[in-house]
């Protein structure tokens, strides 16, 4: 038995109201279970319920066993002195308020129907992959698509999360802000983090002036990437160590020390020094990019909008002074469908929500026109059944899947509630 059960009976009325009584024998009734809390102190506040004559309205407190009462330590925290039932599986140890009174105790294994027991116990059966595999094709439609978006705009919140903090870092920039957006991206999985933090490092106005020359651009990002040292060779290395060594001069930087960046097990397109070329050469091709994308209306306005190659040394070059094939290493439709929905679709929601304004439906538009996502979990969710159309859905089933389905949060899923019921 778990608490989240108990919690979801209590909340949702789950059981049997037509004779309830105290361990002690007392008459109850529930006017009002009260209002589910997901923060610290007890679990519902302001509740209203009889106990024989006497009407109370307090907090109610559930546990699986009484005595987790002493467990959680509760005797010694004032948030819940005002608890005025104790609802439990097991009521193994007496538990006393502040006052030295026993607390009333309702406990539930007494009014819950078999039923609903089977029917717990087989949803949260260890499946191979999630709980409700088995059963997930039969969740009504209605139900299935509105938690889909629930669960969608939760990801977009947790996305904004960051933006927000780099809007304080950036004194609210959004040019910068979108830099540090793209330059986590470009850096994909493995070097996202090293990227993000080489964006941070370089002060945006300083990427602004720069902007109009390609050498500029690659030798501030190379150079604060480590890229670039004296043992190189090659005349255009040599060339970007010594424009670097001069913008740090001229712009009075302060260079700090990133993490090595990852090369291992990457395709050779995803290299870090082809996403830094491509990212400096899209801001040479761009001023003002942000309000640029802000006005974009549909994904083939963005697509043009972020088309970008690199410069001549590194279209036959993977890595410094090793010549390659040469080829243009333009940014893929496939590689923008990423920045769509991990850039720049957050910062549409964030700036919508920054002036107040609601664009849900915007970005909702945005990633059903985009191809769904080919990961893990979407060919697993496609093996029981779940088959995605778009990314807007292939980010919802990656939401559900991290943050419900892994932490076993079936009874705070619409989807868990749903089967629950039959």
């Amino acid at each position: 038995m778990k608490e989240d059960f108990l919690q979801y009976v209590w909340q949702y009325k789950k059981f049997d109201f037509s004779n309830l009584k105290t361990c002690s024998g007392e008459k109850l009734t529930i006017i009002n279970v009260g209002q589910y809390l997901k923060n610290s102190g007890p679990d519902f506040f302001n509740a209203q319920i009889v106990i024989g004559n006497q009407k109370w309205a307090g907090n109610v407190e559930i546990h699986v066993k009484s005595s987790d009462w002493y467990l959680h330590n509760h005797e010694n925290d004032e948030n819940y002195d005002n608890v005025i039932l104790h609802v439990v599986w097991e009521n193994d140890v007496p538990v006393f308020g502040k006052s030295n009174s026993e607390i009333p105790v309702l406990c539930l294994k007494d009014f819950v129907s078999k039923e609903l027991l089977n029917n717990y116990h087989y949803l949260t059966t260890e499946k191979k992959w999630i709980f409700c595999e088995n059963d997930l094709g039969t969740v009504d439609e209605f139900v299935f698509n509105n938690w889909l978006e629930r669960v969608f705009f939760e990801r977009l919140e947790k996305k904004s999360q960051l933006i927000e903090n780099l809007l304080l870092q950036t004194n609210y920039n959004w040019e910068a802000v979108l830099f540090c957006m793209l330059a986590k991206n470009f850096g994909l999985n493995t070097n996202g983090e090293t990227f993000l933090k080489i964006a941070q490092s370089i002060p945006f106005s300083v990427i602004r002036k720069e902007s109009f020359e390609i050498e500029n651009l690659e030798a501030l990002f190379f150079g604060y990437s480590g890229l670039l040292n004296s043992d190189l060779e090659h005349k255009y290395p040599q060339n970007l160590l010594s424009r670097f060594n001069y913008l740090v001069q001229k712009h009075q930087l302060v260079v700090p020390i990133i993490p090595p960046l990852i090369f291992f097990k990457l395709r050779p397109e995803n290299f870090p020094t082809i996403r830094i070329a491509q990212l400096a050469m899209l801001y040479n091709k761009q001023q003002n990019l942000f309000s640029k994308i802000m006005d974009c209306n549909s994904i083939d306005e963005i697509y043009k909008l972020l088309d970008a190659d690199v410069s001549i040394y590194w279209q036959n070059h993977y890595h410094f002074e090793k010549a390659n094939t040469t080829k243009k290493r333009k940014i893929t439709k496939s590689f923008i469908d990423l920045i769509i929905i991990n850039t720049i679709v957050p910062l549409q929601f964030s700036f919508a929500k920054y002036n107040g304004k609601d664009n849900d439906e915007i970005v909702l538009h945005l990633l059903r026109e985009l191809k769904p996502e080919a990961n893990n979990i979407i060919d697993k969710f496609q093996n029981i059944g779940i088959k995605s159309t778009d990314a807007f859905m292939t980010q919802s089933l990656i939401q559900l899947k991290t943050e419900y389905c892994n932490k076993h949060k079936c009874l705070s899923c619409s989807i868990g509630l749903e089967l629950l019921k039959k």
